[in-house]
């Protein structure tokens, strides 16, 4: 299958303005991004999808770029727009803030897609900061692995242990949490892309929502990974860290 990983990119991120081009540990990040998806074995071509010209000359040091209209409501609806100009069967969406993103996980998405429109992944929430954090996305699967539901609220609700603290009930069940990786088949992608934003993904802020609700079934990949990305200026000490401790291995 002929699969382009895109990493959608913008300059006016409204946490941390310019950060695709923040120096962590010497290097951009779109640049540590891009690099870590050419390690995926299951990539034709890396792709960053910009409407910025200072990201596009960055990024066009490192792999190839595609200046895109700036009013995408949505990184699948940037990336929907690279994609109908190049030939593919499909596209793994890498989010541009993930220096450290394991290209195993990429290729385990891309695998996906072999048997599914829409593919992403999982990991299991190990943590009561997380269990109780709404920017912490939560899934839930049926018994072949699809995706039943995507929220920021703790899902499910364990009626039989609600009175108990959040370190039980995380002991009590297997709690998922969401990555930011999607895989579309072409076709599909483009078609996602016009329908309308649904209800529960302009209630929740999830977009992934658009397409469970138009009936496009989601593969969600379990993973023993789990990631460690730049959304303010704060998480960049945590980053390095973490870049220089896997140097030092």
């Amino acid at each position: 299958m002929n699969i382009l990983g895109i990493i959608p990119a913008r300059f006016a991120a409204s946490r941390f303005p310019g950060k695709p081009l923040h120096l962590i540990a010497g290097k951009p990040l779109i640049q540590r991004v891009i690099e870590r998806c050419q390690l995926a074995g299951s990539l034709r071509e890396v792709i960053v999808a910009t409407d910025d010209a200072r990201i596009a000359e960055v990024a066009r040091k490192f792999c190839r770029v595609e200046l895109t209209r700036a009013d995408h409501p949505s990184g699948s609806d940037r990336i929907a727009e690279v994609a109908a100009r190049c030939a593919c069967d499909a596209i793994v969406n890498i989010q541009g803030d993930e220096p450290l993103i394991d290209p195993a996980v990429i290729d385990v998405v891309a695998k996906a897609l072999a048997d599914a429109e829409m593919s992403t992944a999982a990991t299991a929430i190990r943590s009561v900061e997380e269990y109780d954090n709404p920017n912490v996305v939560k899934v839930v699967t049926d018994a072949a692995g699809r995706a039943l539901y995507f929220s920021r609220r703790t899902i499910p609700y364990l009626r039989d242990q609600a009175a108990q603290p959040a370190a039980a009930q995380l002991a009590a069940f297997p709690f998922l949490k969401h990555l930011g990786i999607y895989g579309y088949r072409r076709d599909t992608l483009l078609r996602l892309v016009k329908f309308p934003q649904s209800p529960l993904e302009q209630a929740e802020r999830l977009e992934q929502l658009r397409a469970l609700e138009n009936g496009i079934p989601i593969a969600v990949a379990r993973v023993d990974y789990d990631s460690v990305g730049v959304d303010v200026p704060a998480d960049v000490e945590r980053v390095e860290r973490l870049i220089a401790a896997s140097v030092a291995i």
